[in-house]
This record gives structure tokens, C-alpha cells and sequence, in this order.
């Protein structure tokens, strides 16, 4: 029985991966793979191979900031030991929390036990490691739960091998073939293979960590697993193209992200390559990005399915090493010096196994003041300076609406001044909120009802509304000119995609002058058809109407004041957030300022706002 299931693994793999070949190209950089090398490092090879755990130990000696995150790791590990093992407990149609907390777990205290040669540690990993393989399936419909599962059980059979009892291993080699690889070879749940989002990253890193952790004893499956994802990964690495910037946004970076550096690094520990995806120029120009993403404030530009308060970026210890940049721990320094136990992610030991080379001890401030990148999702961002929260920021977006963890947000900003975000992105509602109340939230087609969701339709961003009608969302707004000048910091965008139901042509450009003052100029070409024109900028909450054209702003005691300068006929519009739908989460202190307008037919129209300090 065990040899028929075996067989029928293995033509799952090699059918799948035949038709895969046909349908995904090849990365430029990518060398053709014929095999696995069988010169395998032995165990423990994830990561942090045998006798590594010394440069680790040396590494917190002299650094009192890996201390804090190695100390972290010890002290949530013995938290761990006092908790029963993870149970399979489905949150709607997601496995995901367990997985994650399996994920952690597991990590965590192998970790506490490679560093201290503590068997309590390695004693509890393995409970844990049998409660998670007992599972009857780790819920292959959800397929990024068994990527988390997989890599999980791949770093503690990997990690603690030694110790484990045979049966225990047995459990776990079968666990993987079972729960993971064979799942992986079944077309229902394996879309992921010719994606281009995260879930390509978090489930083929999965894989091939489970791959490389039972190599020996399951050899020609384990190839299998590795070449058909090494195969199809470029695709998820062609989306940081060109210039680095992730279409799904920060928080979603730093997920598929944290995922795929891990799985690169893996490969290199276990075989000695990565297969040069590491040369990949886009992909190593996001953590470039990532440091800009981040404001003065010390929120992030939560565009699309992003919170504003930025996750911990551990992937980001990768690339600093890589690319020998002490630079890129710009952000990630400050939280290391806050470090503490049970709120820190589950990729945390990644800190120090990714540093433990590094040729720096300190960081230093990033030199870039502008960031720009053409590709899925297009950017411009500028930020004044580093070491002061009252610094300048802006950030644009275009895109499409229909893409991954995308909004109705194109032609959108956030805006921050004298230590205060002034144009808001209300961005991620959870979607446990949104499923559990039965909204279609994953229908992303023009009359899906992800569009009605305040947060994700145009209504809730700042952006334009033309004749009450919804952003087109096969639309493609490009960025067709970015500005770096003293007075003209900002980005021309061509809308007119999303409007060409409505209007011939809506070019818009955002800026900030010498003073740092926001400017947004609207260009708007009607066809026969009159338009009329919702203008809106998400803001603070305290904000009065002063007259025919102006709003005042007031957050923290600073003001700012809205002046719309052209055309000479608006009716000055403030507008609650309050909840549409039963579904909506709260917006609280927030709110809507604009204008409202109407263009003649066959006409020209510049709108011409400005956003100017009052202190």
C-alpha cells in the first residue's frame, strides 16, 4: 500500500510538473535544472547548518541588539513549554492561525534548543511535531495553511533529528508526503504554480523546505518537489519589476517576502545555490523600496490590503547581508532596540541566522530622498529627510484595481507634515469581518461585491468619483512622469483608464512645492456627455469649511488649509465615514474633505488644489 501511494505521489509530481514546464518560462538568470544535487548537506542543513550556532553566539556577545532578539526567542520558548500542543481548529475557511502558531512554536523552541542544548525544548518541539501530523490534513483548499505547516515540520525534523524518536521521524516524513506533497500534485489546489502573488512564494518556500528536510529518505519525490518550484517562482519575482516595488503592498511584502528569502536561503545551507535567483535586479531592489514605504510618522503607506502600523520586517536582515548595506536596517534597528517577548513574529530567529555573516555592526542613514518604480503597481514616494517625524512625505500609487489585495485607490495619496498624515489611507479591513457576514470578497470582477466595501471602493480613498460611477477595474493607471526638483517633488498619472466610461482624459499630477505644501492638479477632458466630479482626500477628522473654496485641517494642534484654486465654481464638501453597510468596519477619526463640480460637454477643465501649512 505504502509503495502504491508512493507511485501515485510521484506521477502527480512528474505529470504536474510536465505541464508546468510548458506553461512557465524560465528565469533569465535561472540555470536549467537537471537535478538536486545528491552531495545534500546533512542534518541539521535549513538555515543554520551544524556548528553555526557558535557565530549566533558570537554574534550576541558583541551586539546587544541581537541579544534582545535572542533573549526574545528564549523567553517566548518558555512560554511555549506551559501550553498544550496546537490543535486543528479551522477560523472560517482558514487554517492559518494554527499554522502560524504551529510555525512559531516549533521554530522557537528548536531554536532554544540548538542554542542551549536544553532537551526540554527539543522534548516539547516534538509534541508539538506529533500533534500538527496527526492532523487529518492541514487544509489543502487554503493552501498557504500547508506551506506554513510544511515549513514548520521541515525545520523541526531538520533542526532536532537527532533527538527525535524514529517513529516520530516516520510521522513526519509521511506528514509531508500526505499532507503536503501530494495535495501539491493535485491541479484543485495548486493555482499558486502560475501565480504571480504571494501565495506562489509562501507555498512553493514551504515545499521545498519540506523537500530539502526529507531528501535523504525520499529522494526522487523531494526533486521533484524543488524543481517544479524553483521553475515556477521567477513568475512571483517578476511582480518587484522593475525598479522593486511590491504590487501587493507592505504588509504582503513582507509575508511573501519573509517566505521566499527563507526558502533562498534554505537551498543555499542545504545545496550550495540558490539557482541565482538572488541575481534577479528587482527583487533585490525592494528592500529599497520597503525603507521608503515607511514615513516619518513611523506609519507605513498602507495602500491596498495593508494596516498602517508596520509589521517587523525580519527578510529585510537578508538583503542587508546580501547586499552588504547596513543602510537597509534603518526602520528595523528601532525595533530591535524595543524587542520583547509575545509580539514578535514567527520568522524572528531568521534576525539572527541571516546576520550572523554580515560584514557590519551598525547602520546607517539610508541616502535617498525619492523612490519611483514603474511595473504592476506604479509608485512615487518622497520622503524630506530621516531623523525627524515633522520630515515631508508623499506617496502616489496607479495600478489596477483587479490586481492582487488591490483597491479603487489609483490616483491616490497619503500626505504627512509637521508630524502629522493629513491624506490618509484607511486601508485593510480584515477579512474574517467581511467572510463571516457572507460578502463575496474575493471577486475582484467590475460588479463583484468587493467594490461596494467602503474601504476598497473609490469612494474611500483620495481619489476621484466621475458621475457617481465605480473606478473601471481592468484600468491600468500608469505613471507617465515623476518630478525631483526643490519645488516640484511628485507624479504625473494618466487616469484616464478608469474613467473612459465617462470622460475622454483625466491626467493628474501630484507634487509638493519648495515649502513642502501639497499640490494636486486634475486635467480633465468631457467627451459629448457632461461630468460631474467628486474630488475627496481622506483626512483627519477635525475640519470646518471656511468659505466658497477652502477647508480648514486641524490634527495636533497644527492646521492645514484645503484651497481649491481652480475652477471657480465648486460646493465645498466634508463627508462622514461612517459605515454603508452592515459589513463596514469603523473609520474613527477620520473623515472625507473635497469638492464637488460639474464639467461642461467637449470642454477642458483643470482642477487645482492646494493643501498649505498654517503654522
Amino acid at each position: 500500500m505504502r509503495s502504491k501511494h508512493l507511485s501515485l505521489v510521484i506521477l502527480c509530481v512528474t505529470l504536474f510538473f510536465s505541464c508546468a514546464a510548458k506553461s512557465v518560462s524560465a528565469h533569465k538568470n535561472l540555470t536549467a535544472l537537471n537535478t538536486v544535487s545528491e552531495k545534500i548537506t546533512a542534518h541539521p542543513r535549513l538555515l543554520l547548518k551544524q556548528g553555526e550556532e557558535q557565530k549566533i553566539k558570537a554574534l550576541i556577545q558583541k551586539n546587544p541588539s541581537m541579544l534582545l532578539v535572542h533573549q526574545a526567542i528564549i523567553n517566548d520558548a518558555d512560554e511555549i513549554l506551559t501550553k498544550s500542543p496546537s490543535e486543528r481548529v479551522l477560523k472560517g475557511k482558514r487554517l492559518l492561525a494554527v499554522s502560524n502558531e504551529a510555525f512559531k512554536r516549533i521554530y522557537f523552541l528548536s531554536y532554544a534548543y540548538r542554542m542551549t542544548s536544553d532537551v526540554k525544548y527539543a522534548s516539547r518541539a516534538e509534541k508539538e511535531l506529533v500533534a500538527v501530523c496527526d492532523f487529518q490534513d492541514w487544509n489543502p483548499s487554503h493552501f498557504l495553511d500547508v506551506a506554513g505547516m510544511t515549513m514548520a515540520v521541515a525545520i523541526g525534523y531538520d533542526w532536532l533529528f537527532d533527538t527525535l524518536s524514529e517513529t516520530t521521524r516516520e510521522k513526519v516524513r509521511k506528514a509531508i508526503i500526505d499532507k503536503a506533497f501530494t495535495p501539491a500534485g493535485n491541479e484543485k489546489y495548486t493555482s499558486f504554480y502560475t501565480s504571480s502573488n504571494n501565495w506562489n512564494q509562501v507555498c512553493n518556500a514551504g515545499l521545498v523546505l519540506g523537500a530539502l528536510a526529507i531528501y535523504d529518505e525520499e529522494p526522487e519525490i523531494s526533486k521533484g518537489i524543488i524543481e517544479k518550484s524553483v521553475q515556477s517562482i521567477p513568475l512571483a519575482m517578476k511582480s518587484y519589476g522593475p525598479g522593486g516595488a511590491y504590487p501587493e503592498g507592505y504588509s504582503y511584502w513582507g509575508y511573501g517576502t519573509g517566505f521566499q528569502v527563507t526558502m533562498m536561503a534554505a537551498l543555499e545551507s542545504a545545496l550550495g545555490t540558490d539557482y541565482k535567483l538572488s541575481e534577479d535586479k528587482g527583487f533585490m531592489h525592494s528592500p529599497y523600496y520597503m525603507l521608503m514605504m515607511l514615513a516619518p510618522s513611523g506609519l507605513c503607506y498602507n495602500f491596498g490590503d495593508s494596516g498602517s502600523k508596520p509589521p517587523f520586517q525580519p527578510a529585510m536582515f537578508w538583503f542587508s547581508a546580501k547586499l552588504n548595506d547596513a543602510s537597509i536596517l534603518f526602520h528595523e534597528q528601532k525595533t530591535l532596540s524595543k524587542m520583547a517577548k509575545g509580539d514578535n513574529g514567527g520568522m524572528l530567529p531568521n534576525v539572527l541566522i541571516f546576520s550572523k555573516d554580515a560584514k557590519f555592526e551598525t547602520t546607517k542613514v539610508p541616502n535617498i530622498n525619492f523612490y519611483s518604480s514603474q511595473g504592476a503597481k506604479p509608485i512615487f514616494i518622497y520622503r524630506s529627510g530621516w531623523n525627524d517625524k515633522n520630515d515631508a512625505y508623499l506617496g502616489v500609487v496607479g495600478g489596477r484595481a483587479n490586481a492582487s489585495h488591490g483597491h479603487m485607490d489609483a490616483g491616490s495619496f497619503v500626505y504627512e507634515k509637521n508630524g502629522v498624515r493629513w491624506a490618509l489611507e484607511l486601508g485593510l479591513q480584515s477579512y474574517i469581518t467581511l467572510e463571516s457576514k457572507g460578502v463575496d470578497l474575493w471577486n475582484n470582477k467590475q460588479e463583484g461585491q468587493r467594490w461596494d466595501i467602503f474601504r476598497l471602493g473609490n469612494t474611500g480613498h483620495s481619489t476621484l468619483t466621475i458621475n457617481g460611477e465605480k473606478h473601471l477595474v481592468a484600468g491600468e493607471v500608469k505613471m507617465i512622469n515623476t518630478f525631483q526638483t526643490t519645488d516640484n517633488k511628485g507624479a504625473e498619472l494618466d487616469l484616464s483608464p478608469i474613467f473612459s466610461n465617462s470622460v475622454q482624459q483625466v491626467i493628474r499630477k501630484v507634487y509638493l512645492d519648495g515649502k513642502n505644501d501639497l499640490h494636486v492638479n486634475d486635467k480633465i477632458k468631457t467627451n459629448e456627455k457632461s461630468a460631474n466630479i467628486a474630488w475627496q482626500m481622506v483626512a483627519p477628522k477635525e475640519a470646518k469649511i471656511l468659505g466658497d473654496n477652502q477647508i480648514e485641517l486641524t490634527k495636533d494642534g497644527q492646521k492645514m488649509i484645503l484651497t481649491v484654486e481652480s475652477p471657480a465654481s465648486v460646493t465645498m464638501k466634508i463627508w462622514s465615514n461612517e459605515p454603508l453597510n452592515t459589513y463596514d468596519q469603523d473609520n474613527p477619526g477620520t473623515l472625507r474633505v473635497g469638492f464637488e463640480t460639474t464639467i461642461l460637454p467637449n470642454s477642458e477643465t483643470e482642477l487645482a488644489i492646494k493643501l498649505s501649512s498654517q503654522n
